[in-house]
C-alpha cells in the first residue's frame, strides 16, 4: 500500500540567516487543502456553543451522575440541556448580584461535576474569566493563582473548602465570595466570615439572584474566556490566556477531522468526565461534546472505581492519559497470564493474527471479526461495550501499550499532542493507520506547523529526516501569559509558538516527538546527552513502567531510577527461584542486574552510543507521584525535584558503580 502524505506544503523552507536557525517548510493538514474549516455562523464564543445546543437539543441528556442509593452507586441520573441552562441563568444572576462585573475573575476548584460545568457556563454567559484552581498543585499554588489572577469569587467542591482556607489571609485581598458546590460546615462558615467574606451553600447561592435579571454582555471572539495555569516543571505556574476564538477554532478543526475520517460525533455519543476540567485537554473535549448535544457523565472521583463507572455509563469515546491506559494494559496482561495455558495460547494466537492483519492495512473491525467475537469481545465489555474511540494525550504513550490496545480494544486508539498554549489538540493520529503507531499523527486541520533547526543539539529541519523544534501558528494559539509579557515574547516569535518539543516528520506526514529542547546536559568527557530521547527509548522495555535518567558534567556515565512493573518483576523472580515481596525484590542486586541487562539490550538494539547506556540503576517500588512533587499533574518529570529527592541514592550509585571505560 502506497503511503499517503497527510500534509500539504504552504510555505517554502528558510535557510539560516542573521543568527536565526533554519526553518523547514510550513505544512498543514491535507484535510485543510481547500482552507481551514469555516466557523459555524453565529458561533463566536464558548457561550454560543452551549446556547445553540440548548436551542437545538433542549431535551437531550447533558450532564449525568450516579445516584447513591443506601450508600451504593446506582444508575446515572441525567439533567437535560434545558434544565442545565435554567440553572446556569440562575447562577449567572446570583454572581452578578454579588457585584461581580464582566471581565472579573472567577475561580473554580474541585473534581469534575455538574456544578463545575454550570459555574463555567455562567462565566461564559457573563463574560467572566474562568480560572480553574487545581489540587494537584497544592495549597501554595492555589494561593498563588488566586492572588496572581485576582480572583474575586470562587466556586468550590465541599471537601475542598478546608484547602481553600489554607490560602487565607493572603488570598482574601481579592477574594470576596465563596460558593460551595454542596453545603458549608458551620465551623468553616465561621472561619470564612471572620475574614469578612461572604460564603454560601449551592442552594443558598441560587436564591440570591432569584428576582433579578441581568443583561448578558456581548461577547466577541477576541475576549478571553479562561486563564489556565500550567504547572510547568520549573518556577511559578504560568497563566495561559485562552480566547473564545481559540476554543471555537479548535472544535471546528476537530469536528472537521472526525468527519474526514468518518468518525463524526453525534448527539448519541456519551463521554466519561474524569480527566481534570482544570486542564485544557478535558475542557475542549467537553466543549466538543456540548456542541454536538451529546451526553457527559461524571465519575465518582475514585480511580479504583473508574472501571465500574465506565461499565455503568458505557461511554462511546474514552479519553485517557497514558498512566490510565497503562493500568488497563497491566490488568489485561495479568488476566491473560493467569488464565491457564489454553486461554493464554488462544489469546496469543488471536493477537498475532489480528496484529499482522492490521499491519497489512486492514481496518481494526475487518482485521479479524472471528477473533473479536471469540476473544476480544470481553476486553470491549470491560470498557462498557460501546467505546469506538480511545484518545490518549498529555504525555507519550508507550509503543507496546498502544499496539496492544489497538488490537484488543476493538476501538480506534489515537494519540494526540498539544499544549495549553495551543488549546490542546494540535496533532492527532488517524484511525486504521498502523504506521502511525508511536507518533502523534498529522496536524489538526486548523494550524500551520514547521520545524526549526536546533544546531546545538544536532537537529536539522532541512535534512532528509527533518528534525527540529515544533513551531505552531494559527488561531488556536493562546493570547499570552497573564502579566508575563517577558515569558510570552520568549515563546511567541513572529506569530510562531515555539513548543520546546523536538519533533521528527515521518514520511506519511505524521509527527514523532523525540526530545525536549531544554533537557540536554554534558557529561564530564564533553559528550552531550539529550535525556528525554533516551528515556523514550528505555521506556520501550516493557518490564519498566517509568524511568528517570540522570547524569551531570562531573561524571562520565549515566545512571537511572526506575519504577519496575510489579507483575513483570514478580514473574521474573518466580522463574529464577527468588522469593520476597515487591519492595525486597526492588532491592535485590540480581533484579537490578536483570533490569540493567534489559536496558542495555534495547540501547544496543537502538544503536545508542556507549556513553548513552545506563551503568547503574535504583528500583523504586513506588511510582513517581505528585504527592512527593516528582511529577506535574500531566505526568511530566520534575527533574530538579527528582534530583533533590533521590540525591543520596544517586551519590551512592556514583560511588559504588564501576567506572566504565571511556
Amino acid at each position: 500500500m502506497a503511503q499517503r502524505k497527510y500534509l500539504i506544503e504552504v510555505e517554502k523552507a528558510k535557510e539560516a540567516k542573521d543568527g536565526k536557525p533554519s526553518m523547514g517548510p510550513v505544512y498543514r493538514s491535507l484535510f485543510a487543502k481547500d482552507g481551514f474549516p469555516p466557523p459555524v455562523p453565529g458561533l463566536e464564543s464558548c457561550w454560543d456553543v452551549f446556547r445553540m445546543s440548548v436551542e437545538k437539543y433542549p431535551n437531550n441528556p447533558m450532564l449525568g451522575r450516579r445516584e447513591i442509593v443506601n450508600g451504593k452507586a446506582g444508575k446515572y441520573v441525567w439533567q437535560t440541556y434545558k434544565q442545565v441552562y435554567d440553572v446556569v441563568i440562575k447562577v449567572g444572576n446570583s454572581i452578578r448580584s454579588c457585584g461581580v462585573e464582566p471581565g472579573a475573575k472567577c475561580g473554580i476548584y474541585g473534581s469534575n461535576s455538574a456544578e463545575w460545568i454550570m459555574s463555567m457556563e455562567a462565566c461564559n454567559a457573563h463574560g467572566l474569566y474562568c480560572v480553574p484552581l487545581y489540587d494537584t498543585l497544592g495549597a501554595s499554588a492555589v494561593e498563588f493563582i488566586i492572588c496572581h489572577s485576582e480572583v474575586s469569587i470562587v466556586f468550590v467542591e465541599e471537601k475542598k473548602i478546608s484547602e481553600l482556607l489554607k490560602t487565607f489571609p493572603n488570598s482574601t485581598q481579592h477574594l470576596k465570595t465563596i460558593v460551595s458546590f454542596g453545603k458549608v460546615a458551620p465551623q468553616e462558615k465561621e472561619e470564612i466570615e471572620k475574614f469578612g467574606l461572604a460564603v454560601y451553600s449551592w442552594d443558598e447561592f441560587l436564591k440570591l439572584g432569584e428576582n433579578k435579571q441581568y443583561e448578558l454582555p456581548v461577547k466577541t471572539k477576541q475576549d478571553i474566556c479562561t486563564i489556565m495555569y500550567t504547572s510547568g516543571t520549573t518556577g511559578d505556574p504560568k497563566g495561559v490566556l485562552i480566547s473564545n476564538d481559540s476554543i471555537v477554532t479548535l472544535i471546528a478543526g476537530v469536528r472537521s477531522l472526525l468527519e474526514s475520517v468518518k468518525e463524526s460525533l453525534t448527539s448519541e455519543d456519551v463521554y466519561l468526565s474524569y480527566l481534570p476540567l482544570a486542564h485544557i485537554f478535558d475542557r475542549v473535549i467537553e466543549e466538543l461534546f456540548i456542541q454536538h448535544g451529546a451526553s457527559i457523565g461524571f465519575w465518582r472521583g475514585d480511580v479504583k472505581l473508574l472501571i465500574e463507572d465506565i461499565g455503568e455509563l458505557k461511554p462511546t469515546i474514552f479519553c485517557a492519559v497514558p498512566r490510565v491506559l497503562e493500568r488497563v494494559y497491566s490488568g489485561l496482561q495479568q488476566k491473560v497470564s493467569t488464565g491457564g495455558f489454553l486461554k493464554k495460547t488462544l489469546f496469543n494466537v488471536a493477537y498475532s493474527h489480528k496484529f499482522s492483519s492490521m499491519k497489512k492495512g486492514h481496518a481494526h473491525h475487518e482485521a479479524s471479526p472471528i477473533c473479536d467475537k471469540i476473544v476480544f469481545k470481553k476486553v470491549r465489555q470491560g470498557l462498557g461495550g460501546k467505546v469506538r474511540l480511545i484518545l490518549s494525550g498529555a504525555a507519550p504513550l508507550s509503543n507496546h501499550v498502544e499496539a496492544f490496545l489497538r488490537v484488543v480494544s476493538c476501538a480506534h486508539v489515537l494519540q494526540g499532542y498539544g499544549l495549553t498554549e495551543t488549546c490542546a489538540g494540535t496533532f492527532v493520529s488517524l484511525p486504521n493507520e498502523m504506521p502511525m503507531l508511536g507518533t502523534v499523527g498529522p496536524p489538526v486541520p486548523n494550524v500551520d506547523v514547521c520545524l526549526e533547526s536546533v544546531p546545538e543539539m544536532g537537529y536539522d529541519a532541512l535534512s532528509s529526516t527533518p528534525r527540529g523544534e515544533i513551531c505552531i501558528r494559527g488561531k488556536t494559539l493562546f493570547a499570552g501569559y497573564y502579566k508575563r509579557q517577558d515569558l510570552t515574547e520568549e515563546v511567541l516569535i513572529d506569530g510562531w509558538f515555539h513548543t520546546g518539543d523536538i519533533g521528527e516528520w515521518q514520511p506519511d506526514g505524521s509527527m514523532k516527538i523525540i526530545d525536549r529542547k531544554k533537557n540536554i546536559f554534558k557529561l564530564s568527557q564533553g559528550e552531550y546527552v539529550a535525556v528525554e530521547n533516551l528515556e523514550n527509548i528505555y521506556s520501550l522495555v516493557s518490564d519498566i513502567d517509568s524511568i528517570w535518567v540522570y547524569g551531570n558534567s562531573f561524571e562520565s556515565f549515566l545512571i537511572a531510577v526506575a519504577n519496575p512493573n510489579q507483575q513483570a518483576l514478580e514473574q521474573w523472580a518466580q522463574e529464577h527461584g527468588i522469593s520476597g515481596d515487591f519492595k525486597s525484590l526492588c532491592e535485590n542486586p540480581n533484579a537490578k542486574e536483570y533490569m540493567l541487562g534489559e536496558l542495555t539490550k534495547i540501547g544496543k538494539e537502538k544503536k545508542l552510543k556507549g556513553f548513552e547506556l545506563i551503568k547503574a540503576i535504583h528500583l523504586d517500588p513506588e511510582p513517581f507521584d505528585m504527592e512527593r512533587d516528582l511529577i506535574t499533574p500531566t505526568y511530566k518529570k520534575k527533574r530538579p525535584q527528582l534530583l533533590k529527592y533521590y540525591q543520596n541514592v544517586i551519590d551512592n550509585m556514583y560511588k559504588s558503580a564501576p567506572v566504565p571505560k571511556k
